[in-house]
């Protein structure tokens, strides 16, 4: 196990009516006039605008607002809200809405406490120090950004997609009700619940040994989307499968799963070129990436890979042929993700072989570069994964 330190300072407020705090939650972290940022025109029709709206006010706090967040966040409304909050004098940016509204926020909060253009922690050219606060009310359970350092953001010139991380974005707070969760579509709870999949999977592939307990809590945590995902296809007012659901994805990203060991990745950095690309979900693109990642990587390490289809699928371990126990493990995931009506290959969302070579070209920076740790894949690994994808 590696040594480690780990920090996470979000306070969580879970349960039934939470977002009827939002106002007062805000005004003990000082907030005076709130940005309230969301997606399209769901939590109008919904009600949750208002109830918002009305907590605030009771706190005697207020407010600007910036709509039209889409998935796959759009640099160009960061930007906006840049000026928006500095021209406002905004001092807490409340996300309302999952995660690409969230990353939106944290984009912004770091874009106002900087001279240059925020584009610039996209890419490297410099490095987050301070933010305005964000908050959350979360709507979607999928990405994890709510209790999450990161940020993952699209640059429409050139359809670039890369995320940064730092200690300072960090929410203050996130109201997580799985209530507002009812409303959702069966396309996104499929997407929101791959994607909580694969924040667990690219964690649990790792270089590192004796990681017991943190393996252990990651099968539980793909157990538990796997039992609980499927029912929500059928029932989706149950509270208590959403509950289930919304604190696993949680759970999945807020680092304490990362503890002494260092996870792969590289499916997340394959799929950043699809949504970049093509403008596909993130889950969607994950559900298709990560099975065909698996195949290609397996042999570097058959016993943990086989140790994974036998405690998250209940593979019957065959001791003569492990390799069998894996494929049939990785079988079973491409039949999970289909029973919650993915698409498992590129064909089937209309990506061709044309493309492959340009998303690998971009992923590595023109092969200089590799992605993942578990096995460092360059330029031809990535376009080889693409082809098992295919």
């Amino acid at each position: 196990m590696n040594n480690f330190e780990f920090r996470n300072p979000v306070q969580i407020v879970f349960g039934k009516k939470t977002e009827e705090r939002a106002g007062e939650l805000a005004a003990q972290y000082g907030a005076k006039k709130v940005l309230l940022h969301y997606g399209g025109g769901s939590i109008k029709k919904s009600g949750l605008y208002d109830r918002i709206v009305k907590s605030l006010e009771s706190s005697g706090i207020v407010w600007a607002e910036l709509p039209g967040v889409k998935p796959n966040p759009r640099l160009s409304l960061v930007r906006e809200g840049v000026t928006l909050c500095r021209e406002e004098n905004i001092d807490l940016i409340l996300a309302v809405g999952g995660g690409s509204v969230i990353d939106s926020a944290k984009a912004i909060g770091i874009g106002v406490k900087y001279d240059g253009d925020v584009w610039d922690f996209y890419t490297g050219k410099a490095e987050p120090q301070e933010s305005l606060p964000t908050a959350v009310v979360l709507t979607i359970p999928a990405a994890g950004s709510e209790s999450s350092q990161g940020s993952v953001i699209t640059n429409e010139d050139g359809g670039l997609k890369r995320p940064v991380n730092a200690a300072c974005m960090f929410p203050a707070f996130s109201i997580c009700n799985p209530e507002l969760a009812f409303t959702l579509p069966v396309h996104q709870i499929a997407a929101g619940t791959a994607d909580i999949f694969a924040h667990m999977h690219e964690r649990y592939f790792t270089n590192i040994k004796h990681v017991d307990l943190t393996d252990r809590l990651i099968e539980a945590g793909m157990r538990n989307i796997i039992h609980h995902a499927p029912r929500l296809l059928d029932a989706s007012e149950d509270y208590d499968t959403w509950a289930e659901v919304m604190w696993t994805g949680t759970v999945a990203h807020n680092n304490i799963l990362d503890t002494g060991r260092l996870g792969d990745w590289a499916s997340h950095d394959i799929e950043h070129e699809l949504s970049g690309m093509f403008d596909i979900a993130h889950g969607a693109g994950l559900a298709i990436i990560i099975p065909a990642w698996m195949k290609f990587v397996y042999k570097h390490d058959v016993e943990r890979f086989a140790q994974f289809a036998e405690r998250v699928f209940f593979v019957e371990r065959d001791y003569a042929d492990p390799e069998k126990t894996v494929l049939e493990g990785i079988y079973r995931l491409e039949q999970h993700f289909k029973r919650m009506g993915m698409a498992v290959r590129l064909s089937e969302v209309g990506i061709t072989a044309d493309s492959f070579e340009e998303m690998a070209d971009r992923a590595t920076s023109g092969d200089t570069a590799t992605l993942g740790n578990f096995v460092k894949l360059d330029k031809e690994s990535i376009i080889r994964i693409l082809k098992l994808a295919e």
